[in-house]
């Protein structure tokens, strides 16, 4: 018989008003997860922001205006007073260009390309846990180091012959490598190399032993902060909207009796 995965159902209500659990399994649809009682949880809680929210409208008496979603589509009447109420209770401040600035400053490594260096090897592959292969492996490096020192021109010819990585049949050639695209002690050779430069000992790693050569290398290069100063100040001010409504929401929980899902207390006063 198939495991059956049951949702343990507990009362849900705001200001003792109890949110019907088929309103909360329909809900759950909209919050896909590998559980269904996160699913649950996740539907349970957005009803109850819902009617925490409507019911403040109701409090000051806020309207349906007439609005729009970001696609041009009208508003439903509930939907758009919780807009509204957002609107007129939850203040954030604009981000200013100091403060976008101080951003960046502190964040440029957001708005940089990262180097990017061709990368050429002959792996000697072995099993590090295996310290003889291993040491046989680094030999045979070591003796290719030393053939390529004396014939660089010779790297694709003893790839070809020598490599255990499938790069052998175009030279030895991987293409361009990024920060995080190959194992760390790789990378840390291969961006230590100039253009066009042979390391000139072997590089471990956990798939053996390699020899490597850099070849064309194109550095990293940092936006000017005017190329993307609106982007953060779009990012700064999404992130305060979301901060200042969370704890409005805090705010509205404190003072309302509430079943079945937790809020935390607001951390502060709704950010200014």
């Amino acid at each position: 018989m198939d495991d059956v995965i049951e949702v343990v159902i507990e009362k849900v209500s705001v200001a003792g008003i109890e949110i019907a659990p088929s309103d909360i399994a329909a809900e759950a649809q909209n919050h896909p997860a590998q559980k269904p009682d996160e699913a649950w949880a996740h539907a349970a809680r957005a009803l109850v922001v819902r009617r925490l929210l409507l019911d403040e409208a109701d409090r000051l008496e806020i309207a349906a205006p007439s609005l729009t979603d970001a696609d041009g589509h009208k508003l439903a009447p509930d939907d758009a007073r919780i807009e509204a109420l957002l609107d007129q209770e939850v203040k954030t401040p604009s981000a200013d260009d100091a403060t976008a600035r101080r951003f960046y400053e502190h964040h440029l490594e957001r708005f940089s390309s990262p180097t990017i260096v061709e990368a050429e090897h002959i792996l000697f592959a072995a099993s590090p846990e295996d310290e003889f292969a291993y040491s046989l492996a680094t030999g045979d490096a070591r003796g290719a180091i030393r053939t390529l020192q004396a014939e660089l021109e010779l790297f694709g010819k003893l790839a070809g012959e020598l490599s255990a990585c499938p790069s052998r049949e175009q030279g030895g050639n991987l293409g361009q490598i990024g920060p995080g695209q190959t194992v760390e002690p790789f990378e840390q050779a291969l961006f230590a190399l100039k253009e066009g430069e042979l390391c000139d000992h072997p590089v471990k790693s956990r798939f053996g032993v390699h020899v490597i050569r850099a070849g064309r290398r194109i550095e990293g290069e940092t936006l000017p902060f005017e190329a993307v100063q609106q982007k953060i100040a779009d990012y700064l001010e999404e992130a305060s909207l979301r901060k200042a409504v969370s704890q409005y929401l805090s705010i509205l929980a404190s003072n309302t009796v509430i079943e079945g899902v937790e809020f935390e207390a607001a951390d502060g006063p709704l950010v200014q």
